[in-house]
């Protein structure tokens, strides 16, 4: 073989593995400086909304409250809407739809992206407050897919609503402020550990041990009983006016309360509680803000309920959602199915970035990784896809088309191996009302965790996403 036939064959070699295979090198390196520029401003305004939304009121509060600023009004069903209207509907304070009117018909469909607001917690017991050798305490029950140990001495702040018995409601928020107090649930010494560190991690730190100290100072006085929790609850009386029967109607939840910052030498991450899932919420927000008239009437939907099964009420389990479409279809004379039908869905739920610490979770080859771009996933579930939405080759295959042809850095993969475990997002009941829908997320490292990581440049590549999909065929792009 002469030197420049093999020189051309390796030539083809190259052009041919250029056409035909997928490169994996890092995203970083597809994007200018700019756009990581955008990626990096872009995210500041996320850390605000992620300190400021620990809880799904709040981050309603801070969506409706930003929303207001843009033109959007509470939606009336009885009002007819003209293209480029804004309106939200507010669901019991705990889920939220955001839209805006699109110029055709919503006999084509609606397109939404549809995120949920609530994250792993430490909820409250109706009887909570309890003192024991002479320290006060707060009984628990914890709340989504959390791994124990790791809620055990980190400081936590105290969010959520009292509902007092005459219907007045108290709104409370302790542990954020620099000069207030936080609150802790304690662990044992390893000096006195070696029982409990003979136990598996799962075992090790129970349930019914996730107590959160409150107090250790009593009334003074030397005659009844339970003087130390009386003290706690006389300064909670004093101070919002409830007594301990309205924790019965109560809310309360305990986070973490430090607040989201930037990680490594180089700022590229940002470590916080709560990017499952408010990490795709803040740019579903952000969409449906700056997608000016769309072709189609655009949703932002924000759910309750997803890390425990997305049922009740403001869970899109319900039929809050569904029942908003039927408005809209009434309106020109619809039913709800027509619309529903040929409507698509942008499934707004994170996903697993592959962490080298733990390689042996992960399968690398289908795998999303940290500055690759946001995650573009056809299912989730659990080992056989138990629990998910399998969406379509022809979607799969829109989305594809979608996100290149507007430059938006993509990636998809699975949630680790096949038989390591898995997880579910709102993507099936989307599904079940005959929506195309597809799981498109930002990849997390140390997911339900207290203190999560993502890439900002994922985090802004959601919003350029979401917004590509709401903007499609419109005059906006």
């Amino acid at each position: 073989m002469s030197k420049v036939t093999k020189e051309k064959n390796e030539l083809d070699v190259e052009k041919l593995t250029e056409e035909l295979l997928i490169s994996r090198k890092n995203g970083f390196f597809d994007v200018t400086d700019k756009e990581v520029s955008k990626a990096d401003s872009f995210c500041e305004g996320y850390k605000v909304f992620l300190d400021r939304s620990k809880t799904e009121r709040e981050a309603v509060e801070y969506a409706v409250a930003e929303a207001e600023k843009e033109g959007f009004l509470p939606f009336d069903r009885k009002k007819k809407y003209k293209p480029g209207d804004k309106v939200y509907y507010n669901n019991r304070g705990k889920a939220l739809i955001l839209a805006v009117i699109g110029e055709e018909s919503c006999r084509e469909g609606v397109r939404i992206a549809a995120a949920h607001i609530d994250s792993p917690r430490l909820d409250l017991k109706p009887y909570p407050l309890y003192e024991a050798n002479e320290l006060v305490l707060f009984k628990t029950h914890y709340y989504g897919g959390i791994k124990k140990y790791q809620w055990t001495t980190i400081p936590l702040a105290m969010h959520g609503r009292i509902v007092r018995r005459d219907g007045t409601h108290l709104d409370i928020c302790i542990g954020e402020k620099p000069g207030e107090p936080q609150f802790c649930v304690t662990d044992l010494l390893p000096h006195l550990g070696t029982e409990q560190m003979t136990k598996t991690l799962s075992k090790a730190i129970e349930g019914e041990n996730l107590n959160v100290l409150v107090g250790s100072r009593p009334v003074r006085s030397k005659k009844g009983s339970n003087l130390f929790k009386l003290n706690i609850m006389k300064l909670l009386n004093e101070k919002y006016h409830i007594v301990e029967e309205d924790f019965v109607s109560g809310e309360i939840e305990f986070v973490p309360a430090f607040h989201a910052a930037d990680v490594g030498f180089d700022a590229s991450m940002i470590g916080g509680y709560g990017h499952d899932d408010r990490v795709c919420a803040y740019p579903a927000i952000e969409a449906a803000l700056r997608c000016g008239t769309p072709k189609h009437t655009v949703l932002t939907v924000l759910a309750d309920k997803e890390e425990v099964g997305s049922q009740g009420n403001t869970g899109l389990a319900s039929s809050f959602m569904r029942d908003f479409i039927c408005d809209l279809a009434k309106q020109e004379g619809m039913e709800g199915y027509e619309v529903m039908r040929k409507s698509k869905c942008l499934s707004a739920d994170v996903t697993a970035a592959f962490d080298p610490t733990y390689a042996s979770a992960y399968e690398p080859t289908n795998s999303c990784y940290l500055n690759n771009g946001v995650g573009v996933m056809k299912y989730t579930g659990s080992r056989g896809k138990a629990g998910t939405s399998d969406a379509s080759a022809e979607f799969m295959a829109e989305v594809r088309r979608l996100f290149d042809s507007n430059k938006v850095l993509w990636q998809t993969g699975e949630l680790g191996k096949v038989d390591g475990g898995g997880g579910g997002t709102v993507a099936m009941f989307l599904a079940n009302l005959d929506i195309d829908v597809v799981d498109v997320g930002v990849p997390v490292i140390s997911m339900h965790s207290p203190f999560e990581v993502v890439s900002k440049l994922d985090v802004y590549m959601a919003y350029r996403g979401f917004l590509a999909f709401f903007q499609e065929g419109s005059a906006s792009v």
